[in-house]
């Protein structure tokens, strides 16, 4: 339904569509994002600014997704924000050619270490998970301050756990959020969460590399914060800005690390979607502000 271009416009040309994106995305410029990170920072939490757009087809588009992250980064410095990048891979031209990406990545990689701080590599769908895995084994090798999410519905999970934990750098573990097919990835929900309980529990038993730990499921975060409570190495919780905001508070009270993924940029739709599948009684929220012409 999301892919009809009717329910795109409804969506992104009427208020009620404006303010379920204000409620996931942090405006639409860096501007606006550097102001919700330094709240966000202010009240003890780290944050990842992500910004939005994804398979560019045009070098052109490419080139200008990295000097935006390069603004970033500079930003992050002079603001002085508690704060990484996280970049998604096709937005740097690997839908179009791996060695711009990789330019990408390690270009990125550098300025990220000059001021201190990481690069997370985000996930896409199962088209560019291996080029994704190799991106991070890449910006590793060149600058060591990576990170790369993996997909705990994905049946090759365990499988890249076990090559990429030695490698160091942080590796984000979410259930996952693209329609994939049933070749490569879980589809049954229960399946998804014993999958993410286990890779998991393999990751915080790990001294190599830094978890990140990306779920709002209560459950999972029960036995995340038993977990948590034995480890002495680093690690972290990765929550979405504007969901469950309320349980990101009480984790930060308790005193657990705990990263905000931060998205903004005018290209929030595709993002917007995804959270909607992820929490349908999201679009309840929609459904009623439109039905009251609010």
């Amino acid at each position: 339904m999301a892919n009809a271009a009717p329910v795109e416009k409804l969506f992104t040309s009427t208020q009620p569509g404006r303010a379920m994106a204000e409620r996931f995305v942090a405006g639409d410029t860096l501007d606006s994002a550097v102001d919700a990170a330094r709240i966000l920072n202010e009240a003890g939490f780290t944050v990842s600014l992500d910004l939005l757009g994804e398979e560019v087809t045009d070098v052109d588009s490419a080139g200008s997704a990295v000097d935006e992250y390069l603004s970033c980064l500079d930003r992050i410095e002079s603001e002085e924000l508690v704060a990484n990048i996280s970049i998604k891979p096709t937005q740097l031209g690997l839908a179009i050619e791996e060695s711009l990406a990789s330019e990408a990545i390690i270009r990125l990689g550098k300025r990220a270490a000059e001021i201190g701080t990481t690069v997370t590599i985000d996930m896409e769908d199962s088209r560019y998970t291996e080029a994704t895995v190799r991106l991070f084994e890449l910006g590793q090798t060149e600058t060591a301050n990576f990170g790369v999410a993996l997909q705990s519905y994905m049946k090759r999970t365990p499988a890249d756990l076990d090559r990429l934990i030695p490698l160091g750098g942080h590796i984000r573990l979410c259930k996952g959020a693209y329609v994939e097919p049933e070749e490569v990835a879980i589809q049954s929900k229960a399946i998804v969460d014993a999958a993410f309980e286990r890779q998991m529990r393999t990751l915080m038993a790990a001294v190599t590399t830094t978890p990140a730990i990306a779920t709002h499921d209560s459950k999972l975060l029960e036995t995340a914060r038993a977990l948590a409570s034995r480890r002495t190495a680093p690690f972290e919780f990765q929550m979405l800005y504007g969901v469950r905001s309320d349980v990101q508070r009480e984790l930060v009270a308790a005193g657990f690390p705990l990263r905000v993924y931060l998205p903004f940029g005018s290209q929030w739709y595709p993002y917007l979607t995804r959270r909607l599948a992820e929490r349908p009684s999201n679009a309840w929220f929609f459904a009623r502000a439109l039905l009251s012409g609010s």
